[in-house]
């Protein structure tokens, strides 16, 4: 402390010293470090904005637009951020391999792997495919390996070397596999497991080389169908979205309609409460019923989703006008015999054909025997000459071929049909897209009532699909009225249905079941990656702590810290108060002893 001497004013007894110095400099000093810990907190939550930025509120469209750009460029192989995986998918008449690719997790545990197809320098999708099928390999399994190398060899060629060893591959067989005994599958499988890691360093084990079912194939496609969507997204009740949610937090998934050329395939998200079944359906349900978590841990059960699937071979668009012209051809010989007739035994007399165009004229042949037909184009009865090959039963419950079918909430659930569900409404209809049934109804209708030549004429013209064929024209009236049986008759959709999609690609590109199978393959690795980042943090610089991830728990920090600030000001200023009522006394009795010697001095 200075003194300051007012002796030649005041006698010796009152000298008195006045500091220089603020007599709060500790509290200021403590305040302005309770400052600056709040600001370097403020500073944490900028410096680490992207890892938990991810509870804030979003445009997600905007985000899903960018993406869906990303997806069509290519691949940065430079990015030591980036994970790939394989996915081999072999076939009945082939095998292809799938390259994907992931950036690390974002660490919010609702989200899963962010993963897309890979693309080369050019923009195109890697993926290649041989012939012929792996089941081709049935009588000299220890080959098996060989038929792979060149699909491996391709992918190989693709990931960087040095992310191989943690690069994992899934090869997954199919509708070939499986016509395969047992014997034979685990004898090609083996030779797989046994021969692969010797040559490639993929991340591969003896699990993941398995032949699935079909209730599998149909569960990975629905998956990679939502997953695309962004079905799984996990949004709050502000999101523009939010009217597709079935539930808080969760949004409303579709169901798949997909009609191949040999079978057909439905799957969609059934509630985890149905209403009480007798036994046999009971049964039933429990056996098309897969229930599954695509959480990154098997705590997390809002991910946990049912799905009812099913695969009826026979039901395809090719495979279903073989079974119509079975039909037709004993149908109608049988009726020759009993009636002497000899109706399609000659060009001359042929069966008339409702389900073919007007004057088109073809030939049935089954073991030998010989049916002419020509169209007549009459679609009304080529419908209610499909309906017994439905094969319902009297059932409620039954779809097609008497199976058990999972109730549908049609006025909350939407669908997206695939394959023929699309080419029979775009190719030469060009109504693909949002279904109308009585839309479609009509123009097939008018399509099957033109005449064979009017169709030649046009199609020559060019104005059908550029992927329409002579094939198509042919056969889209049989197949239109088929897919409108299946879709009203079989699955019971009702004719006004207004939440069906047709397509082909999702969002520009063909979604493939490989992509969901390796979603479901690798839900366990954000658990990984979250752990991983932890092991980082601890070892890490000191103000970045793991507790910055929970933004619940840093909120309160702040709160915690600002309360005693607060506190702290008002601890300071009733101090302050108290030493100045304190110091009044002093002051008025230095007036009054200072005041008359200043008279005094001044007289003289």
């Amino acid at each position: 402390m200075a003194r300051i001497s007012f002796s030649y004013l005041c006698p010796a007894p009152w000298y008195f010293t006045v500091p220089t110095v603020s007599p709060f400099l500790r509290q200021r000093v403590a305040f302005l470090g309770l400052v600056f810990i709040s600001c370097l907190l403020l500073l944490m939550l900028i410096m680490d904005f992207r890892h938990w930025g991810a509870f804030l509120p979003r445009d997600r469209q905007y985000e899903r637009y960018l993406a869906r750009v990303g997806d069509l460029e290519a691949t940065n192989t430079e990015d030591p951020n980036l994970n790939y995986g394989l996915v081999v998918d072999c076939g009945s008449s082939g095998s292809r391999i799938f390259v994907y690719f992931w950036p690390r997790h974002n660490g919010n545990p609702h989200d899963l792997l962010d993963i897309k197809q890979m693309r080369d320098r050019n923009s195109q999708p890697v993926v290649k495919k041989i012939k012929p099928g792996i089941s081709a390999m049935a009588d000299t399994p220890e080959h098996a390996s060989d038929y792979l190398r060149p699909l491996l060899s391709f992918a190989a060629a693709h990931v960087p070397v040095k992310k191989h060893r943690e690069t994992p591959l899934y090869i997954l067989c199919t509708a070939g596999m499986r016509l395969l005994p047992e014997r034979q599958q685990l004898a090609i499988l083996a030779d797989l497991v046994k021969d692969l890691p010797l040559e490639f360093d993929f991340l591969f084990s003896q699990s993941q080389a398995e032949v699935i079912s079909g209730k599998q194939e149909g569960v990975y496609a629905w998956i990679g169908i939502n997953f695309v969507l962004g079905r799984f997204d996990h949004e709050d009740e502000s999101d523009a979205e939010a009217s597709l949610e079935s539930v808080a937090g969760r949004r409303r998934t579709v169901g798949i309609l997909d009609m191949g050329g040999a079978s057909l395939q439905i799957a969609y998200e059934v509630p985890t409460s149905t209403s009480v079944l007798p036994p046999k359906q009971e049964e039933a349900a429990k056996i098309l019923l897969a229930e599954f978590n695509l959480g990154c841990d098997v705590q997390h059960t809002e991910h946990v989703y049912r799905v009812y699937v099913t695969t009826f071979l026979g039901f395809g668009g090719n495979f279903a006008r073989q079974r119509y012209e079975d039909l037709v051809l004993n149908e109608t010989l049988n009726k020759n015999r009993l009636l002497g007739q000899k109706t399609g035994l000659s060009p001359d007399n042929p069966f008339l054909d409702p389900c073919l165009p007007v004057g088109l004229t073809d030939v049935v042949e089954r073991n030998n025997q010989v049916l002419h037909v020509r169209g007549k184009g009459d679609w009304a009865t080529c419908g209610a000459m499909l309906s017994p090959l439905l094969a319902r039963s009297n059932t409620s419950q039954a779809s097609l071929n008497g199976i058990y079918q999972s109730p549908i909430d049609f006025n909350n659930s939407e669908f997206y049909g695939f394959s023929e569900f699309f080419y029979c409404t775009e190719d030469v209809l060009r109504i693909g897209g949002h279904y109308h049934g009585p839309t479609f109804a009509k123009a097939a209708q008018d399509y099957c009532g033109m005449a064979w030549s009017v169709l030649t004429q046009r199609f020559k013209n060019g104005l059908f699909s550029s992927h329409a064929d002579e094939h198509r024209l042919k056969y889209q009236c049989f197949k239109s009225a088929w897919m409108y049986q299946v879709l009203h008759e079989g699955f019971h959709f009702p004719y006004d249905y207004p939440n069906l999609q047709t397509a082909q690609l999702v969002y520009d590109r063909e979604v493939q079941w490989t992509l969901g199978a390796i979603l479901y393959k690798t839900r366990f690795l954000p658990l990984r990656d979250l752990r991983q980042e932890g092991v980082r943090q601890a070892h890490g610089s000191w103000f970045r702590l793991s507790f910055v991830y929970n933004h619940c728990l840093f909120f309160a920090c702040i709160l915690v810290v600002l309360l005693a600030i607060i506190l702290y000001l008002l601890r300071i200023r009733r101090i302050h108060h108290r030493q100045t009522r304190a110091s009044v006394p002093l002051d008025l009795l230095w007036i009054e002893q200072v005041v008359p010697m200043i008279g005094v001095q001044v007289g003289p």
